[in-house]
């Protein structure tokens, strides 16, 4: 079937049902369109453009970020549009008086926003006579982007505007700004699940390869971290960064407060404040130093630091380069650095991975991304000498040093060859993620994990177009890329929840029950509490499958307790995520739950000690509680029978140890004991074995505890009780009752999974 409509080329337009349902409503209302790349985003476009053009008349602008793009989008519109009104490109390389001459003779006008944002300012054309506004690429509304200028003109005379994106951020902040800076009033979202957008589309298969950091390397980075905590400690000595340990202070922080430090300076000069600078600075070099040794291999960081060094002989070298030279665990490093001649095992597996697809299917066409230009020459060279493998570099304009950029007509010309075949390799950085026309492929390759949800779903969008995709996301195991892969898929899903949620305050603010900074208050509070819930679910499906897991994993809550930066400094590994029960994740069977003196004191009066107690000690076979600070001074109040009957019950009924500790120093001690044990004995923490190594008991295991707040342990004495999985589904909500720890809700929970048919609660939410 074809869409039908007197401004569209017959037989061309496919009838899509939800194309038809979202165009529809963008014409009722200045709407935010979020769809997953490659499901015709620009179609719908054309849907609104051809009935605005047949209802209102001209004109119609069409904004796009890049030249590329919007040549694409003009010639997209050309082919598909039944309409004798001219179509106009405008760009930087049009003279802005050709531009004040096409802007007023042209029915559709595609252009950059940069020229209308330039043209407006300078008075040459006014936004009089538009009818509609249509911002690609929405999610860049934000800032001083000239989305925001151009959208706020729309909104003061009332013009249909349409943003369009496949990923507008996680954060409901920046969703709503972007929907006020567009003046939005709808948002149509659809996931490929949706029902009426499954049909047309296709299965992407994600993997995710680990791979060992090279011996040698692991000791390089061990240095350089060490110098990086040293800049992190000393700025905390000057009352910077406070709350977090140094492990956890990343780019981010040290990007915020660089700009505070700046800030500063200008308002008061004060030498102390130089000196921050200087190690703020220097901090930013060894992070990115690291980075490139976890993520990207030798010979980029070889290339980094050769470069400080020359740097730092120019005369007038900055303080920043001079410090991080001078710095002991750095010059440690720089010696490692010399004798490692070892490629990061990334770029073996690129070269087995894109060898093999090409070998089963040799039309592929292929993208490997990659986060910097050195690794994507460097890819691009080990590619070049397989035999079927023609791979060509893709990055972005501006030229750095050594490393020369690619013009737009280039970029355009290498999409063109790869389209027709001549490469069938694209190895590209971020300037692949959006903006260019590029052609479906069969697999893309991260070479490294990025944290931004947005780029994430811009390179993934780049496969599964027009037949089932792959993505491979390379991660090199207890790194940052395992923290960047989690950051970016737990922004995703956040991301659609935020919108979902934003959808319906919009429509509340339509009817007008709320005001929009109600709406957005609302909308961050509710989120914010069950995405806890969403990350807790995730994450642990994460980090089970993880080979590696030698860290010991911190609940969030506890990164301000000191006990997080005093196991960084005895040399063990942490990973803050959020834990349903307990602190400290040591191994599967052994948790912590840390409390300091004050809490244990109150937890006693107000019960909460032993529902904490009982939950614990149902997910972990060997729980503990650590007790921190003063005991007598937080007791006082407390009767000594109820202090000593309360660690009796503890002892006694709950198997559980307290023990007590002066500070958070002992206590970090104590966990390090403890994981080190834990790992000499083989045990990690781990919360369900691994599907593919599994005996038939653990296979039985695995079943149940796949049933609702069906612990390991829960799962252990259920099968006790029944005997088997068919015994425990035939049970009676009484039955399954009789076991300890099961309660009503869980029983309740339990049946209405084993006796529900499938897809009818679906059903039910929908209706």
């Amino acid at each position: 079937m074809y869409i039908d409509h007197p401004l569209l080329a017959k037989n061309e337009i496919e009838y899509r049902e939800y194309q038809v349902r979202i165009a529809r409503a963008c014409l009722q209302a200045s709407t935010l369109v979020v769809l997953p790349t490659g499901m015709g985003k620009t179609v719908i476009a054309l849907l609104i453009i051809a009935e605005v053009l047949r209802k209102k008349g001209p004109k119609v602008l069409f904004m796009a970020p890049t030249k590329p793009l919007v040549e694409q989008h003009a010639e997209f519109l050309n082919r598909f549009l039944n309409y004798d009104g001219k179509i106009s490109v405008l760009t930087g390389e049009v003279t802005p008086r050709k531009r004040a001459v096409l802007w007023q003779e042209s029915a559709i006008i595609v252009s950059t926003p940069q020229v209308v944002k330039n043209d407006l300012e300078a008075g040459r054309i006014s936004l009089d006579g538009i009818n509609l506004a249509i911002f690609d690429e929405a999610h860049r509304a934000v800032g001083e982007y000239s989305y925001v200028y151009i959208g706020e003109l729309c909104k003061k005379r009332k013009i249909l505007r349409m943003g369009m994106t496949a990923s507008p951020g996680s954060e409901a902040s920046k969703i709503m700004e972007v929907c006020r800076n567009l003046g939005i009033e709808n948002i149509e979202i659809r996931s490929k699940y949706d029902p009426d957008v499954a049909p047309y589309a296709h299965d992407i298969k994600i993997e995710w390869v680990r791979v060992q950091m090279p011996k040698g390397y692991e000791s390089l980075v061990k240095h350089l971290k060490e110098a990086y905590r040293t800049y992190i400690r000393e700025l905390k000595a000057f009352g910077l960064l406070k709350g977090k340990p140094p492990s956890v202070v990343g780019a981010k922080d040290l990007i915020v407060l660089g700009e505070k430090l700046r800030e500063e300076v200008k308002n008061r000069r004060h030498t102390s404040l130089y000196r921050a600078m200087t190690l703020q600075a220097a901090a930013m070099k060894l992070n990115h130093a690291i980075e490139l040794a976890e993520t990207q291999g030798i010979e980029a960081l070889r290339e980094y630091m050769e470069k400080l060094i020359a740097d730092a002989k120019k005369p007038r070298a900055s303080k920043a380069d001079k410090e991080v030279l001078k710095n002991e665990n750095v010059k440690v490093a720089i010696e490692i650095m010399k004798d490692l001649a070892v490629q990061h095992p990334k770029l073996e597996k690129v070269v087995e991975i894109v060898s093999e697809q090409l070998r089963t299917k040799p039309e592929s066409r292929i993208i490997v991304f990659t986060h910097y230009r050195d690794t994507a020459e460097l890819v691009t060279s080990f590619l070049s000498r397989l035999e079927g493998v023609r791979p060509v570099r893709f990055v972005g304009q501006a030229s750095r040093g050594e490393h020369k950029g690619m013009r737009q007509r280039e970029q355009v010309e290498v999409v063109k060859k790869f389209r027709a075949g001549a490469y069938n390799v694209l190895v590209a950085t971020s300037v692949a993620e959006e903006g260019l026309d590029i052609p479906a492929t069969d697999l893309v390759v991260f070479y490294e994990p990025i944290p931004s949800e947005i780029r994430t779903i811009q390179r993934r969008g780049r496969t599964g177009r027009k037949g089932p995709g792959r993505v491979v996301i390379l991660i090199t195991k207890r790194t940052r890329d395992e923290a960047y892969y989690w950051s970016s898929r737990r922004k995703e899903k956040k991301m659609h929840a935020q919108l979902m949620r934003l959808k319906e305050e919009l429509k509340k603010i339509a009817r007008g029950e709320v005001a929009m900074d109600m709406a957005l208050e609302v909308s961050i509070v509710r989120d914010t509490k069950k995405t806890e819930k969403r990350v807790q679910t995730t994450l642990f499906d994460f980090f089970n499958d993880c080979e590696d897991c030698n860290a010991i994993y911190v609940d969030y809550r506890e990164a301000n307790s000191g006990v997080v930066e005093e196991l960084e400094s005895l040399g063990m590994s942490t990973v803050l995520i959020p834990l349903s029960v307990g602190d400290y994740l040591i191994s599967k069977d052994v948790c912590v739950e840390r409390k300091n003196a004050a809490d244990f004191a109150s937890s006693i009066i107000d019960g909460r000690l032993f529902e904490q107690a009982k939950k614990i000690k149902e997910e972990y076979q060997k729980p503990l509680i650590i007790v921190e600070g003063n005991i007598e001074e937080a007791c006082a109040r407390i009767s000594r029978n109820a202090f000593f009957g309360a660690l009796a019950s503890l002892l006694v009924d709950y198997s559980m140890p307290v023990i007590f500790t002066k500070n958070c120093a002992e206590t970090a001690q104590l966990i390090a004991s403890i994981a080190r044990r834990e790992r000499a004995e083989g045990r990690m923490p781990r919360l369900r074995v691994d599907k593919k190594k599994m005996n038939i008991d653990e296979r039985i295991r695995y079943v149940v505890e796949g049933l609702p707040n069906i612990s390991s342990i829960m799962a252990e004495r259920l099968l006790q009780r029944f005997g088997t999985v068919r015994a425990i589904a035939n049970a009676s909500e009484g039955e399954l009752k009789s076991v300890r720890g099961i309660g009503d809700k869980t029983a309740k929970e339990i049946l209405r999974v084993l006796t529900t048919k499938y897809g009818d609660e679906e059903d039910e939410s929908r209706g």
